[in-house]
């Protein structure tokens, strides 16, 4: 076949050589094919006719209109969908080989008359200008703390011009993870940018109907950073097109880690959390130029950091139980009918009572979510065994499977009295220890024993005695001095004979 660079050497050569036919010698080809082209005066390229004929009948040319008319109605429709219909409209008609063929029909129909295409538009960033950040969900990559599943989301911030980032372990959207991964982030980042922007976060963005764009906190966080805020479109996460598509890319690096760590888990949260800054630290030592560049350019921190709980003060109920964002925690039920302050950090309820933390709780996810402690509440449950079959919190009342288990023998053999009798082991487990009294039910439950609180406290007293170790005689030997003196005495010679060269001959030196 003739190259177009054979042709451009026919035409350099035909201008120099004698004749046509060295001409086409030298340029490789036939004297007659390099007459054609010196003829035309194109190149082979330029002489190719387009293919636009069909080799072979098509066989959907029948069933094309039928086709067409589904794409139009909907265009997500998948040819294989399409051939499978067909399939059963017309059995014996298409065979299973013919279905690449309506696959090209379909793009090529997509391609020329289906729905336009979203475009995206590239876009240039300059050094310290913009930050964006998002939450991002870690539930599929099958984390575990010590055994037990760690579904947790990551806060992520990522300049846009470098593309450095940084994570923060988090639990839920709410504005005090929103706070304390930003703040983090600036932090260790040593500087801070000129504007940050985020989705439609409602931790930080108002409704389109709200006449203020962002929230007073969120405000509030911003002004005391100095740093424009920003927000995306209604239903456009592409505007935040650097974070969201770091997401991809952070989960696959830290998939990629675990797989090359050859475990998915982890001793303490603490361990997880080092393991994460060593693979942001990889990934970011490949960006340092530009990073740089943005050092270079970004403002001053402030001289501390912002407070990032939100704080409430509420009155506690007469169930002994306080509601914070719409979750409800137990205190202790001294506390009935007083005010105290709630301090609501991104992962813990912090309780004060007269300038005093009384209680510090785990924050609970979500919304309509309960944690009661029952040490809180059992010296009063205990005089009213009846409240508890219907008590609105009863399944918080069991601390660990065990204490479940027993409650269930209990209610199979104890009968009216199974309520009372569980409260007597939950009294106990708040004053002797829970995890005494967990063992305890566990050797019952184990041995098919009849749970009673006499049975109860006689095997923690087992317990207690086998995990108290034996006692040793402990013999102390005597001591031998005389080495002391032995060091004295030669210490005291030393010294004399450095007094005696320091004096003068002829002088006397008393003892």
């Amino acid at each position: 076949m003739i190259s177009d660079q054979q042709v451009r050497r026919l035409q350099k050569l035909f201008q120099t050589e004698k004749t046509q036919a060295i001409a086409a010698s030298k340029a490789g080809m036939d004297e007659k094919t390099a007459r054609k082209y010196l003829r035309a005066g194109k190149l082979p390229s330029e002489l190719q006719r387009v293919h636009d004929w069909r080799t072979r009948d098509d066989p959907f040319t029948d069933v094309w209109q039928w086709v067409r008319s589904m794409l139009s109605v909907n265009a997500g429709l998948e040819a294989k969908t399409l051939f499978e219909e067909l399939q059963r409209q017309y059995p014996g008609k298409f065979s299973d080989g013919q279905l690449r063929t309506l696959q090209r029909e379909v793009k090529r129909w997509r391609a020329l008359e289906g729905p336009e295409r979203e475009v995206f538009f590239a876009q240039e960033h300059s050094p310290g200008v913009l930050c964006e950040s998002d939450f991002t969900d870690m539930g599929r990559l099958q984390v575990t703390i010590a055994g037990e599943r760690f579904d947790h989301l990551l806060y992520h911030l990522v300049l846009t011009y470098s593309n450095w980032e940084t994570v923060t372990i988090c639990f839920s959207e709410s504005f005090e993870s929103l706070s304390e991964g930003f703040q983090n982030a600036l932090w260790e980042l040593g500087g801070i940018p000129q504007a940050h922007q985020t989705d439609r976060l409602t931790a930080a963005v108002q409704k389109t109907t709200h006449p203020d764009e962002f929230t007073q906190r969120y405000n509030a966080l911003l002004r005391h950073y100095t740093i424009e805020g920003r927000k995306t479109n209604v239903n456009s996460p592409n505007e935040n097109g650097d974070v969201e598509q770091g997401h991809y890319r952070l989960k696959r690096a830290v998939d990629q880690a675990l797989m090359l760590r050859g475990s998915r888990d982890f001793a303490t949260r603490k361990e997880y959390a080092t393991f994460l800054r060593k693979v942001f630290h990889q990934r970011n030592s490949g960006r340092k130029k530009r990073f740089q560049e943005e050092l270079a350019v970004l403002g001053a921190l402030p001289s501390k950091r912002l407070d990032a709980d939100k704080r409430l003060k509420v009155t506690v109920g007469q169930s002994s139980t306080i509601r914070v964002n719409h979750n409800t925690y137990s205190v202790h039920s001294r506390l009935i009918g007083e005010t105290v302050d709630v301090h609501l950090h991104a992962e813990c309820v912090d309780v004060y009572y007269g300038q005093r933390r009384v209680e510090h709780l785990p924050r609970l996810r979500g919304e309509g979510g309960c944690h009661i402690q029952y040490r809180h509440i059992i010296e009063w449950l205990v005089r009213k065994p009846g409240a508890f079959e219907n008590y609105r919190y009863r399944n918080e009342l069991f601390p660990t499977h065990h204490f479940r288990v027993a409650y269930d023998q209990l209610k199979d053999y104890a009968g009216a009295q199974a309520n009372k009798r569980y409260l007597t082991l939950l009294h106990c487990a708040a004053r002797e220890g829970e995890a005494l009294v967990d063992d305890a039910l566990k050797h019952l439950i184990k041995t098919q024993t009849i749970i009673t609180e006499d049975v109860l406290r006689t095997t923690m007293g087992s317990l207690r005695e086998a995990a108290v170790p034996p006692s040793h005689d402990v013999v102390i030997a005597s001591v031998d001095l005389s080495c002391y003196d032995t060091l004295l005495l030669s210490r005291l010679a030393v010294s004399l004979v450095q007094v005696h060269e320091a004096v003068p001959t002829g002088r006397q030196v008393s003892a």
